[in-house]
């Protein structure tokens, strides 16, 4: 398996392949799976997300999860970068480049709808997919699950009223079948496997160390599933979007570009202040990723609520799926390969004198 991972970007690649051939060759197929969804959360991608998450929740350990507020470092960064920089950056980015750089390539009067859905990705921080850019990062599970959980319950609040400030409107419905069920779904379902699992095969164990040895060696068997189930759902998105993607591609490279520039953009400043306030890297990795990446599922039901299935803020929160995981990947890419930037662990952080806490 690490020499499988090694060329993990190769995979994708071929996964991305697979996909918009899937959806050439066998559209029906790829029509019909498309379809099993509910509140514009789909079931098989869900399924496949379980398979990719399943791994980190089983490490999750509630003795430890109970002393996350004692390290606020990272849970400070998470909530500043996502809920009072990253929806702003991603309003001037969208305003910047569909009324002035790109607005000769596009129809009049539809830059609004493009500003929309930038808009609507960018209050939307992730609560699946951040699990898997975190175990591939070794991050500290406890700690990540800490964050997305607190990320959502500030969405319940918070979202509407972001997007309904940028956007200059006040009707704005959040689909809570979305919101909900996204959460039950990506996170309740998979962590109560999880905990399930580490309570069966620790019940037994001798000791405490053998607790982990043991928890780390299933881990470890699993994790295979964790990479297929990401390829499998690159194939079908890929394949969900096919038709579009090969369509308009001029269309999806413009959307592209302030997504990318957003993506490594909120990385970067994410990423820059957990190394200026030494947080360890177990912690910083999560920390940044949660902030690049995006609660699709409910933007794109946003979306659809307000602007319509065929619209153009509809594409661009789909652009923001398909632009995602190879985003992503890069990103862990340069995370594992700058972890010596970080110290290792909390204790390498903390200052005798002053106390100040991790």
């Amino acid at each position: 398996m690490p020499t499988f991972e090694r060329y993990l970007s190769v995979w994708v690649a071929l996964a991305i392949l697979v996909g918009l051939a899937l959806g050439q060759i066998a559209p029906g197929l790829v029509g019909y799976l498309a379809g099993l969804q509910y509140g514009s959360v789909n079931f098989v991608v869900a399924i496949l997300i379980w398979f990719m998450v399943y791994p980190m929740m089983v490490a999750v350990d509630f003795t430890s999860l109970a002393r996350v507020h004692q390290r606020p470092k990272g849970m400070i960064i998470t909530l500043v970068v996502n809920w009072l920089i990253k929806p702003f950056t991603m309003a001037a980015l969208g305003v910047l480049f569909f009324e002035f750089v790109f607005a000769p390539f596009i129809q009049p009067g539809t830059a609004g709808q493009y500003i929309a859905g930038l808009i609507l990705l960018g209050a939307a921080p992730c609560t699946a997919m951040v699990f898997v850019w975190s175990q591939m990062t070794k991050g500290d599970p406890n700690y990540t699950l800490a964050q997305v959980s607190l990320n959502d319950a500030i969405m319940v609040f918070a979202y509407a009223p972001i997007v309904a400030l940028l956007l200059g409107v006040t009707d704005i419905t959040v689909p809570w079948e979305t919101l909900v069920l996204s959460v039950v779904l990506y996170v309740v379902i998979p962590l109560t496997a999880g905990v399930v699992t580490r309570m069966l095969m620790t019940r037994r164990a001798a000791s405490p160390a053998a607790a982990e040895a043991a928890v780390s060696a299933f881990t470890a068997r699993i994790k295979p599933l964790s990479i297929l189930g990401l390829l499998a759902t690159v194939v079908l998105l890929f394949g969900f979007q096919g038709e579009v993607i090969l369509s308009r591609p001029l269309v999806i490279a413009m959307i592209a570009v302030p997504l990318l520039i957003q993506s490594y953009g909120i990385f970067a400043a994410a990423y820059w202040a957990a190394k200026a306030w030494r947080v360890p890297h177990n912690i910083a990795a999560p920390c940044a990723m949660i902030g690049t990446s995006n609660f699709f599922e409910l933007a794109v039901a946003v979306a659809i609520g307000l602007f319509g299935l065929n619209s153009i803020a509809a594409l661009v929160t789909v652009v923001g799926v398909l632009v995602e995981v190879p985003v992503m990947l890069s990103l862990v890419w340069f995370a594992n390969r700058t972890r010596h930037w970080f110290p290792a662990d909390e204790t390498a952080i903390r200052r005798p004198r002053s106390g100040t806490p991790d």
